[in-house]
């Protein structure tokens, strides 16, 4: 019978390129599977030391900046030390295998004279032997990947054909890595500044309340004065301190939605007394703009469990939109439908219109399709954001839709239906002036 020990030459050498070849998979599946640079580093430099048999690899990526090589591991040594040394790209065996994006072979490190020896004395460490391989991205070379003293014999070209497949999979693997860190980074400040927005929204309106309760205090005392001319400005001040009084109860509502905190009271009602308590706070608006209303609403009740104090405010803030956003003597359309399970309401204006890649866009808080538009029309950019996140608390959907600049917009509201209505429709035109 025969045994390893005994196998021909040509066997024995299949069988370590057959397990070599198993090890490569290996070291490609655990290479990209992390995803965190420092624990990827290390596991690159192991993995090369480990199958090329030698006592040391590093890894050394170019910095656009400098313009030369840095260390970003080195089997041993100290990372931070390490990066401190910068390896010229004309005075280093790692800077020709960069600059002539080829694999290098060097028997005899002390005796090339492009050895760069500040390296062995800042670490310490002394390089008999070295296989040099170039680190790429498609077709450019971001580093070099080493090997130092082969523990038996010199490098070949074996070793050297190895090491490039292991820097092949090292060079995607870390710039995987460091585009997954970025946007990490990315996220981070995201949530972070997000989280100075939601503290600020919790401040302002926290502390913005107190003087306005005593300009509406003070005002509506000033109203109640004999003089017309006092009572006129006391009006206008009282009509301008419930306007920020408004702003204010928008913003508290959006942190409240931003924190899951908005507490909700749900009560069984008709989506017609919902929509009507809403529209009689804009009937001044639609007046002061000469705005035609038309109300295509069912005359039978269509019920729904909804809050009473919270859902208003969603086709307020979707009014307050179609008026500001329509020039003056447009039309205001309200349609409301019974479907499937819910009750769809489409608000369309013939206004400025919205392009198609901002229909999603104009829900997040503190959003203007233009930054012009907020001097012209004025507005926080906040109402949207609020009533999408109330319209979610009721389990139902908002979404808007136009066919772009100056073709209207159309604003959609499903929610979930109480209990089945009987038919009929009612069609009414509302002229407010």
């Amino acid at each position: 019978m025969t045994t390893t020990a005994t196998l021909p030459t040509s066997a024995k050498e299949m069988r370590q390129q057959l397990s070599k070849l198993i090890r490569l998979v290996e070291i490609s599946l655990r290479l990209n599977s992390t995803m965190d640079p420092e624990q990827l580093l290390q596991s690159i430099i192991q993995s090369a030391t480990e199958l090329l048999e030698c006592e040391a690899a590093s890894i050394l990526l170019f910095d656009e900046s400098s313009q030369k090589l840095h260390f970003a591991a080195a089997t041993g040594a100290d990372p931070k030390k390490l990066a401190e040394i910068p390896v010229p790209k004309d005075r280093s065996i790692a800077g020709a295998v960069f600059r002539e994006n080829t694999p290098i072979l060097v028997a005899d490190v002390q005796e090339d004279p492009r050895h760069y020896d500040l390296v062995s004395e800042e670490t310490h460490f002394i390089t008999r032997n070295l296989l040099g391989v170039p680190m790429r991205i498609r077709d450019q070379v971001t580093g070099v990947l080493e090997a130092l003293n082969k523990t038996k014999g010199h490098f070949d070209r074996d070793d050297a054909d190895i090491l490039s497949i292991i820097a092949s999979q090292a060079a995607v693997a870390i710039y995987n890595a460091r585009q997954m860190q970025a946007l990490q980074n990315a996220y981070a400040e995201i949530q972070r500044t997000d989280e100075m927005k939601t503290r600020f929204l919790a401040l302002a309106s926290h502390e913005l309340r107190t003087p306005l309760q005593h300009i509406l205090g003070y005002g509506s005392i000033l109203k109640q004065s004999t003089d017309d001319r006092v009572t006129d400005a006391a009006s206008k001040v009282v009509d301008a301190a419930h306007h920020m009084k408004d702003i204010i109860d928008t913003m508290t509502n959006l942190e409240l939605i931003k924190r899951g905190e908005m507490s909700t009271e749900f009560q069984q009602t008709t989506i017609q007394s919902v929509m009507e308590k809403a529209l009689q706070t804009k009937l001044q608006a639609l007046k002061l703009h000469g705005h035609q209303l038309e109300w295509l609403v069912p005359m039978h009740s269509m019920m729904l469990n909804a809050d009473l104090d919270k859902l208003p405010q969603v086709f307020s803030a979707v009014f307050d939109n179609a008026i500001r956003f329509t020039p003056d003597g447009g039309r205001i359309t309200v349609q409301v439908e019974q479907k499937t399970g819910v009750i769809e309401i489409a608000i369309s204006d013939t206004g400025i219109g919205i392009p198609p890649s901002d229909l999603e866009n104009i829900f997040k808080e503190f959003y203007q399709v233009e930054q012009h538009l907020t001097r012209t029309y004025g507005g926080l950019g906040l109402g949207l954001s609020v009533a999408r996140g109330i319209v979610h608390l009721h389990g139902g959907k908002i979404w808007a839709e136009s066919a772009g600049e100056n073709e209207g917009t159309t604003i959609i509201i499903q929610l979930p239906e109480g209990k089945l209505p009987t038919t009929g429709t009612l069609k009414r035109i509302v002229n407010p002036s």
